[in-house]
Order: C-alpha cells, then sequence, then structure tokens
C-alpha cells in the first residue's frame, strides 16, 4: 500500500502521513531544494501517464509526474465497480474507433493484454474473467494502482500530486509552470500528455490536453461523449420509463455497426452495456435500430396454425423478454391483423425496432471521451507529435476510443508503454 506526503506552509502544521520512498509528494506548498529539471515531464497520474513514466524511468530517465489532483489512478479505483476492468483476453484493433482506426495497431502489437497480465501476476493480484474476456480484480482496483505506485518508486520516478498546471512552454526545452500560483517550473526536453479526456469532470476532468494540442498547433477532433447513457424525449419517456430497471437482452445497432448484449431501461432513456456500446456511434439525430428478441421467431406459432389472439400473442412475446416490457411493446405496437402478412410485419418491427434518442447523459455520466488530439498528427509507435519533437500525446486525450470492457485501459497501458520506451 502507499501513502501521500501532506505539506503546508506552517512548518509547526507539517504532517508526515507516510511514502513510497519519497515517490509521492504533494503540491501544496511543498518546495524542493534541487534545480526542478528532468528528462521527461508527465502530465497525468492515470493509467496511461504512470504506465509511460515508469517505462521512462526503466530506460534511466530522470521522470516526473505532474497530477492535477490529490492522489494518483483516481479513475483506475471507480472503475469496474472497484475492482478494475484492467484488460480484455480478446484485444483487436477492431475494438477501437476514431478518424483512423489503423493508428492503434502499432501499439496495441507492441503491449498486449497478455503482457500486462504477466505484470500483475508477478505482483500476486489475484483476478478473474467476467464475461467476453474481461479481466477483474478479485479484490480491489487499489491494487492496480498500488502496483503502479510501487513500479514507479522502482523505476525512481517522482510524483507531484495537486500540481495545478498553469502553463506550458516551449523554448528548446518544454516549461512547465504548476502549483497554486505557478510558483513551481518542470523543465524537460519530453513531454508526454496524458491528462485524458472530458469524461466524468467531479474526477478532475479537463480540457487541458486538447488546448495544449492546439496551443502547439495540432489539430483535434471535436470529443463527445462515449460509452454513455441516451435519452429518450419526452413523448417516449412516459411511454417507457415507468418501467425503469427492466433489462433484456437485445442487439443494438447503428449503421453496420452492432452489439449483442444487455439493454436496460432507466428513469430517462436507455442504458446497459448494449446501449453503452452503441452510444460511441451514435449521434444526435440519428436512429439506433433494436433487435428485441435476437435469434427468435416471436410469431411462428401463430403463422403456423396456433391459435391467433392477443393472448397467445403476448405469451410468445412473454417467453423471449420480461413480461412488464413484453405487455408495455405490445400495447403500443399492436399488430394491424391476425393475418401470416400482418404478423410478419409485426415480427419485423420487433427485430427493428427504431429508437431516436434526442441527446445523451453528456460527459457527467460517460464513461470515455471519444475524439481528442486527432491521431494524423501522431507518431503510431512512439505517439510523438510529428510536428513538435519531444511532444506526446497518449491515452484517453488522443482520438482512439475502445469499446467496453477494458479496452481502453489497454489502449491506456499500450500507448503509454510506446511512449515511455521513446520519451
Amino acid at each position: 500500500m502507499f501513502f501521500e506526503y501532506l505539506f503546508s506552509w506552517d512548518a509547526e502544521k507539517r504532517r508526515l502521513l507516510g511514502h513510497v520512498g519519497n515517490a509521492i509528494e504533494s503540491g501544496l506548498g511543498n518546495r524542493m531544494a534541487a534545480a526542478l529539471k528532468f528528462d521527461v515531464l508527465v502530465l497525468g497520474g492515470g493509467a496511461a501517464g504512470l504506465m509511460c513514466a515508469i517505462q521512462a524511468g526503466r530506460r534511466g530517465r530522470r521522470v516526473v509526474v505532474l497530477e492535477g489532483t490529490s492522489r494518483i489512478g483516481q479513475k483506475i479505483l471507480i472503475s469496474g465497480g472497484g475492482r478494475c476492468n484492467f484488460t480484455n483476453l480478446h484485444c483487436r484493433p477492431e475494438n477501437f474507433l476514431g478518424d483512423n482506426p489503423h493508428f492503434a495497431k502499432s501499439a496495441l502489437a507492441a503491449y498486449t493484454p497478455g503482457d500486462f497480465i504477466t505484470w500483475v501476476e508477478q505482483h500476486g493480484i489475484r483476478y478473474h474473467e467476467k464475461t467476453l474476456g474481461q479481466l477483474f480484480c478479485d479484490h480491489s482496483a487499489r491494487e492496480i494502482v498500488d502496483m503502479l505506485a510501487q513500479e514507479c518508486e522502482t523505476a525512481g520516478v517522482r510524483i507531484v500530486t495537486n500540481a495545478g498546471i498553469r502553463g506550458v512552454e516551449h523554448a528548446g526545452v518544454f516549461s512547465v509552470r504548476a502549483g497554486s500560483a505557478g510558483e513551481d517550473t518542470y523543465t524537460a526536453p519530453a513531454l508526454v500528455v496524458a491528462t485524458g479526456g472530458l469524461s466524468i469532470p467531479r474526477m478532475g476532468a479537463t480540457t487541458l490536453g486538447h488546448e495544449l494540442a492546439r496551443q502547439f498547433g495540432l489539430s483535434v477532433i471535436e470529443p463527445r461523449p462515449a460509452l454513455v447513457p441516451l435519452l429518450f424525449d419526452p413523448e417516449e419517456r412516459d411511454r417507457y420509463c415507468d418501467l425503469s430497471g427492466v433489462a433484456l437482452e437485445v442487439v443494438a445497432s447503428v449503421g453496420r455497426q452492432s452489439f449483442r448484449e444487455k439493454m436496460l431501461i432507466t428513469h430517462r432513456g436507455l442504458s446497459g452495456p448494449a446501449i453503452l456500446q452503441i452510444s460511441s456511434y451514435w449521434r444526435p439525430g440519428t436512429t439506433i435500430t433494436l433487435d428485441l428478441a435476437p435469434g427468435r421467431d416471436l410469431t411462428a406459432a401463430l403463422r403456423n396454425g396456433a391459435r391467433r389472439d392477443a393472448a397467445a400473442l403476448k405469451a410468445a412475446f412473454r417467453a423471449a423478454m420480461p413480461h412488464r416490457f413484453a405487455d408495455r411493446w405490445l400495447e403500443l405496437h399492436p399488430p394491424r391483423g391476425w393475418s401470416n402478412t400482418a404478423l410478419a410485419e409485426l415480427e419485423g418491427w420487433a427485430h427493428h425496432w427504431p429508437v431516436a434518442p434526442v441527446e445523451s447523459e453528456g460527459f457527467g455520466k460517460a464513461e470515455v471521451t471519444a475524439g481528442g488530439v486527432d491521431t494524423a498528427e501522431l507518431r503510431s509507435q512512439t505517439m510523438e507529435s510529428r510536428k513538435i519533437p519531444g511532444l506526446y500525446f497518449i491515452g484517453e486525450v488522443v482520438d482512439v476510443t475502445g469499446h467496453l470492457g477494458g479496452f481502453n485501459f489497454q489502449w491506456a497501458w499500450a500507448s503509454g508503454y510506446c511512449a515511455g520506451l521513446s520519451a
């Protein structure tokens, strides 16, 4: 386990809580006696930033991680219900989206799920596969954060929390002003931006990474919420949202992209894995198509001579989906008649039900941010800017977004690893 130093302007009140070999310090009033010169400055103490710092430190580089919040790895700690879905066994480039879907291939090949699993096992962290290749800690996500903190200490990485980035300049070397009033200046020939996206602002998400990209002349793909619940308009809300908590397996589709997983009705719209997945591809004003009974022919018995009436139809639908939802859906979408043609039409509607959300729950409920630093601006093998030597962007701040299920962590590990070998 690790703790942090807490510093105060009043020396009499300064209280040492514990440490990991002096690796973690607080930026609240602390002053380092040595000149603040390093080989690598890493902005952001999340998954990508810590991985990058460790790899660079292992190469003998003098590395400092500047984390704006009070502790490192905050999103790691809350991920996976507190157990951290740290990777996915089936990670492939096809599990990621962005303007250039091929960009992530090099990094994902350089650092695989197996590489991270080996690391986890070396630290004695017990884990399990939940579904679809998703790996979770058996006990707590804190084990992953502690592992990263320990590796930082071993690699000689200095970590400063509450760093408060106030400005970044570049004149031969990068200079970062930090502290409550920008009173500390850190310099290095390499700057790695691992500040994350805009999702979950209560955890300290900011626009800093995108602002720095624009400051240095790099283009940014418009950020948008991804892996996020979607909202009904008021009329649809009145029709369905009293069923909040009802879940059913569906296939959710947008264009050629589809996901077969659970859908959950909420008090404002739709959520659940299927909806979160498809939300990354959805745009306001477009329609999602839902197959409410994947692989099943709901009206086959009726069309083949069974009793044809409302009771028989309700029983058929109830056999395939939750009763309350089946009853409500048939109430709102009754068949036009009892002929084979009318039943086939209803069957098709149930497998291709168009839903037009009005908006998403926004960055406050989004698990990740889609969009970000344009990958055309970066070298895929190192994450280094093509325009500014020594400038790197990694993790969620980049226009690479994974599917639900540990893929975004694997991108963080892989992009951080590649930058750490180069910076």
